[in-house]
């Protein structure tokens, strides 16, 4: 297996539908702190009820969850050692893309650098298997 430019693009996707929801999700489960029950079983049941029946938070995971589906199908054509952190490195920074998007806050410098970081890592990951194919000829 190699890093070819099509599993790299669906593991882009799955950072986009991870990170890219995260802040959506946090912002429709507001008010189930308000959630209230007799006991604790009476309010995890209407916690789960309040969720289920919330658009605002039942569309962002479940576009979150359709990632996890491209993530699983990628695993079959894609290296671990790959797939892990591209996917997951990506989530971070498409969060805090989308969390300014929400008005969670207007991305500062280190949040810049963190970013710069993550591709910079990613780049090298890349580098690496590319190096690594290009030798093995």
């Amino acid at each position: 297996m190699s890093a070819n430019l099509e599993s790299l693009l669906w593991l882009t996707v799955v950072g986009i539908l991870w990170g890219g929801t995260n802040p959506f999700i946090k912002k429709g489960a507001k008010g189930m702190e308000r959630v209230e029950g007799s006991n604790i079983i009476t309010r995890f049941f209407k916690e789960i009820y309040f969720l289920l029946t919330n658009w605002r938070y039942m569309v962002p995971f479940i576009l979150n969850q359709s990632g996890s589906v491209v993530y699983f199908l990628t695993l079959q054509n894609t290296e671990m050692s790959l797939a892990v952190p591209i996917s997951n490195s990506l989530t971070f920074v498409f969060t805090a893309i989308s969390g300014w998007f929400v008005g969670e806050g207007k991305p500062n410098s280190r949040m810049l650098t963190g970013m710069f970081l993550v591709l910079s890592g990613i780049s090298l990951c890349l580098f690496d298997k590319t190096v690594n194919i290009v030798s093995d000829y």
